[in-house]
């Protein structure tokens, strides 16, 4: 497997994503063949990886995904490349409950790969020394290889800093310190980061990020502390059926929350995908046999998606020939009769599942989540066991009883109830599927 490294940070906040965006840039302007990964199930930080480094970048989730999934998207996220960085989430040892299950450190471990830290050193000096001291000896199966010093505000800052973690941890190589840059903060909206294709200054931005690192940060050591890791996992069978033979994406700035590895799955598997443009009043060709509308934005877009009739058109045609449709979040809603909109305003969907939903009155709806089919689908028999992972604001005003698509339950398997819809061909729920149940 590629020698990898794992961008971690003691929490949110710390700046993990400009400074992961900042090497993979610097690394590539320097020849580096290097690639991006995401810890966890975040949609648009891959894509802003990808941006940077000039490759594919993918998602890797120690809880959703089986052990040999794991591995196999591990393998194809370093194809062709000399190194793998890889954004953690949250902080290092946060994930479901106390224990941290799926957690950036469970990824590290499971793969072998060192840790890098980054510590945010606004409002703290030496004290940093002993918050390092406490991570690095937290987990005897994690490595913590070297430490970034995030927004220092000052050398004399970024020295107190270095000399305090290098009494604390000698064996952590200090990389460098990294000082406040306000303007390298990235526009954030109600899922997160605004996506990267929506970014009009994207490239410049991240220049700026690789500048800053270059200046700063040891790079060279950084590239030898990358470990390949002395763990291999056996490949399991493919994470998700295709849904069908040749099946219609919907895909543009409304519809883009999907995993690159589930589509390259698909492939693989022989299935052909057929991207189209629900904001360009596309729908799916006649030829297809199944739809796949993704989540995303559509609340930002639901004047524009209620008024294009071309989208409504074939949609409505490809149900009525018995074409599998799948919508997931987004693409649930889509599915649905009406979505409101955070002004209050009501627009017309497409009206092929009973299901009435809205951002009027917002609610956050978040974690990991096993899902089993409650009947049989595109999805799988009846009983298919899912892991996969919930992440919306929006409320369900109406939702008919008596057709939900999975019993759902949280990370640590408690019961949440029937969740989705499935009526005849057509199906979805608030769910992003990622992996089959280990």
């Amino acid at each position: 497997m590629t020698p990898g490294l794992v961008i971690a940070a003691t929490s949110s906040g710390s700046g993990k994503t400009t400074i992961t965006l900042g090497l993979l840039r610097a690394l590539a302007r320097r020849g580096v063949a290097v690639a991006g990964a995401k810890v966890g199930p975040d949609f648009i930080d891959p894509c802003f990886h990808q941006a940077a480094s000039f490759r594919p970048a993918y998602n890797l989730d120690a809880w959703a995904m089986r052990p040999g999934t794991l591995m196999e998207i591990a393998e194809q996220a370093g194809l062709d490349a000399s190194l793998v960085v890889a954004e953690g989430v949250m902080g290092l040892f946060d994930g479901i409950g106390a224990a941290g299950l799926g957690s950036t450190a469970d990824l590290a471990a499971a793969l072998g790969w060192p840790v890098i830290l980054v510590l945010d050193a606004r409002g703290a000096a030496a004290s940093l020394g002993a918050t390092l001291r406490g991570f690095a000896y937290h987990r005897p199966d994690l490595r913590i290889a070297g430490i970034i010093a995030n927004r220092v505000g000052s050398t004399s800052h970024a020295a107190t800093v270095e000399q305090a973690c290098q009494a604390a941890c000698p064996e952590i190589r200090w990389l460098g310190a990294i000082p406040r840059n306000a303007t390298l903060s990235l526009p954030e909206r109600h899922l997160g980061l605004v996506q990267a294709r929506e970014y009009a200054d994207l490239e410049g931005r991240i220049e700026r990020c690789a500048e800053l690192v270059d200046a700063h940060i040891d790079l060279e050591l950084l590239q030898a502390l990358g470990d390949s890791g002395p763990i291999k996992m056996a490949p399991t069978n493919p994470p998700l059926p295709p849904l069908g033979q040749r099946i219609a994406l919907a895909s543009d700035d409304a519809f883009s929350f999907v995993y690159p590895a589930l589509l390259r799955s698909w492939r693989r598997q022989g299935a052909e995908i057929l991207p189209f443009s629900p904001l360009a009043d596309q729908g799916p060709g006649p030829d297809a046999d199944a739809v796949y509308l993704p989540g995303g934005y559509p609340e930002l877009h639901a004047g524009r998606l209620a008024h294009n009739q071309g989208f409504r058109a074939a949609m409505h045609d490809a149900a009525g020939r018995g074409a599998v449709i799948y919508g997931e979040c987004g693409g649930y809603m889509t599915l649905g009769r009406t979505l409101t909109d955070a002004a209050g305003t009501t627009h017309a969907m497409l009206g092929l599942l009973p299901l009435d939903t809205s951002f009027a009155d917002r609610k956050l709806h978040l974690g990991y989540r096993r899902a089993v089919t409650r009947s049989d689908s595109a999805l799988g028999g009846a009983g298919t066991c899912l892991r996969g992972h919930e992440f919306h604001y929006a409320s369900i005003i109406d939702e008919a009883a008596g057709m939900s698509l999975f019993d759902s339950f949280d990370g640590q398997s408690t019961a949440l109830g029937p969740v989705g819809l499935i009526q005849a061909s057509v199906s979805g729920s608030f769910l992003h599927l990622i992996d089959l149940e280990p």
